[in-house]
Formats: structure tokens, C-alpha cells, sequence
């Protein structure tokens, strides 16, 4: 498969994924509004107008949008610049994940999340199917990382 393909397919995958599932909650939910999935896992519906975890939310969205730009010409950059493999899926994750936020953002000025997972009376921070992507392609951008660096170098 093509370069282009791979990240044209995955990015979008996340795109349309995190688009659909922001719309259904933002349709079907009021905010705070809780649907017990399992023992384990609520669908929520939380508004973040700040960054991972609610995180510097008086910053206010048009520094998000700001930086969310930047990250992606960051991004895109370097995608022209990876060869394939896991990098390039990994990459190709955050880039869709960071878009579909950039989309909620830009679209309602805030980020839609909606997965809770929780033990007991302790909750992860609310999420979405985008920070979701995110993590799973810093996690396996940092993986590929560390394997290339246990490859010998072509010089030895």
C-alpha cells in the first residue's frame, strides 16, 4: 500500500469515527448526562474547553486552534519524511486524532468527550474517540522509537 493511502485511510478512519460518535452524544445527551455501559465504563457527556484533562481551560479555544495548527504542519512535515511501518501508522493516528479534536473545536468551541472508565468511585478523565487515537499513536510512535534504536546501524 501506498504511503499517501496508509495515512489518507487511518486519519480519515479516526476522523470520521470521532466526528460520528461526538454527533451522537451531542444528539442524544445533556451534559453530564450518564449511560452505564458495564460495571466499568459510562458514556458521558463532558465538554472540555481545555486541553488533556480539562487542563488549562482558561487558556481559551483560540490558543487550542492555535496550537493545534502548528502541531499539525509539525505533523505534516514529518510525514513526508517517514518511510513506512509502524512510524507511519502511528503518525498517521495522531495526525486524524488531533484533526478531529481541531474539527470539535473549531465546530463548538470546545472538545466533546464521552468514554468513562472508572473503578469504584475513581474516574479516568472523560475521553473521545480522538484523544483515543492520540495515545495509541504516541504509544506506538514511542515504540517504533525505541526498536529503531536497537537496530544496528548500517555503518557497523
Amino acid at each position: 500500500m501506498k504511503k499517501s493511502t496508509l495515512i489518507a485511510l487511518v486519519s480519515t478512519l479516526v476522523m470520521v469515527l470521532d466526528y460520528v460518535t461526538k454527533r451522537i452524544i451531542l444528539a442524544k445527551l445533556a451534559p453530564y448526562d450518564r449511560i452505564e455501559v458495564f460495571p466499568f465504563l459510562n458514556i458521558v457527556y463532558v465538554e472540555n474547553k481545555g486541553a488533556a484533562f480539562g487542563m488549562f481551560a482558561n487558556l481559551g479555544n483560540n490558543f487550542f486552534i492555535g496550537i493545534s495548527v502548528i502541531a499539525l504542519v509539525v505533523i505534516l512535515v514529518y510525514m513526508s519524511k517517514i518511510p513506512k511501518g509502524l512510524e507511519l501508522f502511528s503518525i498517521s493516528l495522531i495526525f486524524g486524532g488531533a484533526v478531529g479534536n481541531l474539527i470539535n473545536r473549531i465546530m463548538i468551541g470546545k472538545v466533546t468527550d464521552f468514554i468513562d472508565f472508572y473503578v469504584g468511585t475513581w474516574h479516568w478523565p472523560a475521553f473521545n474517540v480522538a484523544d483515543s487515537a492520540l495515545t495509541i499513536g504516541i504509544i506506538l510512535f514511542m515504540l517504533a522509537a525505541i526498536m529503531q534504536s536497537k537496530k544496528p546501524s548500517s555503518g557497523q
